[in-house]
């Protein structure tokens, strides 16, 4: 049986990253490669919007995470952050750990934050050193306004704009320059359509000026490393040289189909699944609806682990499970990648057989039918 993986990450890899990426070894110090990381640099600065530099780490995102709030903020800064799922919750815990001086702002799961909460935010806290926002919660499937939050901070405080793109970038449209963001990280098992082990961090004037001018209190996980080692196509240390091979040729795919084009794609595709849902009598989670991933409710009566069962060894098909408070309540199916119209009629034909051998009871087709007609039209 095909196997076929509907996870917000890590997501499919192409063939041909994944056969540049089996290619012998080569020295991460040589003129080969060296040509390769200089077009990677480049190449991501046209993924994320950018003039500016954006690092490659060797890590996953939350070391990223990790890397930005270690090396912005020191002790006793105050950094808002806003929790409005398990990876918002995560800014929380990052910034305790190394300022201890957390301003968390928690959100219903399933919403996202609206601006005049911020605005009350940052007016209440105008020593705010920075904020911390998630562009697509992935445990919820729920996407901010990041444009309109970052214009907000912008205008009413000298907080850095710090956003979590893990699943955003290269699924929503996401403009770092124009839109005033300081910190952007996003990484390689995302939208990226490559394996865990990279952490892509772009990193605006104003931060980099920060970093520069901060005391060291980290080692590897350091911007101020990475940053002047990017200055000279380089790394600070070893690299995931075969990651980064294969990074060269995602990002080769992606330039090719045009980011505008991916943006669209996405959205068609998570549109798509949300009919799908609907139609099987599926109630969707988020009332902010993600293009990365589309978490759905349980239909009543149907357990989790039965469902599950029948998806996976009957069909093959991997979907995520529901986080803390609504594990067994709610599923998540990916549309973040390497993904295209034919796979969201297999993920939705595979929720119908999956449901169809538990005696859900269902209209058979009616998920396929919707999610054909969002594609071809009615």
């Amino acid at each position: 049986m095909k196997k076929r993986l509907f996870t917000p990450g890590p997501t499919p890899v192409p063939e041909n990253v994944m056969l540049r990426m089996a290619a012998p070894i080569i020295h991460h110090r040589n003129p080969e490669f060296m040509e390769i990381l200089t077009r990677v640099h480049e190449d991501l600065k046209y993924l994320f919007r950018t003039t500016q530099p954006v690092v490659v780490l060797s890590c996953s995102g939350t070391g990223g995470m990790e890397a930005t709030i270690s090396s912005l903020f020191k002790k006793g800064d105050k950094v808002i952050t806003v929790n409005a799922g398990k990876f918002g919750e995560r800014w929380g815990e990052l910034v305790r750990i190394f300022t201890g001086n957390c301003v968390e702002e928690k959100v219903a799961w399933g919403s996202a934050i609206q601006p005049e909460r911020l605005a009350e935010l940052l007016k209440e806290h105008p020593d705010a050193k920075g904020v911390c926002l998630t562009h697509s919660e992935t445990s919820t499937g729920t996407a901010a306004d990041i444009q309109t939050l970052s214009a907000l901070i912008r205008e009413h405080s000298d907080a850095l704009v710090v956003v979590d793109g893990i699943t955003a970038v290269g699924a929503h449209e996401f403009h770092f320059d124009d839109w005033g963001v300081d910190i952007c990280i996003t990484g390689s098992q995302k939208g990226l359509m490559m394996p865990p082990g990279l952490a892509l961090i772009a990193v605006s004037e104003r931060a980099q000026d920060i970093i520069k001018g901060q005391s060291m209190t980290q080692y590897y996980l350091s911007l101020k490393h990475a940053l002047k080692a990017h200055a000279g196509d380089d790394t600070p240390f070893t690299p995931a040289v075969s990651l980064v091979i294969g990074l060269d040729e995602a990002l080769q795919m992606i330039k090719a189909e045009g980011i505008e084009n991916i943006w669209k794609r996405h959205e068609s595709l998570a549109n798509a699944c949300r009919e799908g849902c609907n139609a099987l009598g599926m109630k969707l989670f988020s009332n902010s609806p993600s293009f990365a991933v589309t978490p759905v409710w349980l239909p009543e009566g149907v357990k989790w682990s039965a469902f599950n069962k029948a998806l996976k060894n009957s069909n093959g098909i991997t979907v995520a499970a529901g986080q803390d408070d609504y594990k067994d309540k709610i599923f998540r199916i990916s549309h973040l990648g390497f993904y295209d119209e034919l796979d969201m009629l297999t993920v939705i034909g595979g929720i119908e057989r999956a449901l169809k051998e538990i005696n859900f009871p269902f209209e058979i087709g009616a998920g396929v039918s919707a999610v054909q007609k969002a594609f071809l039209g009615n």
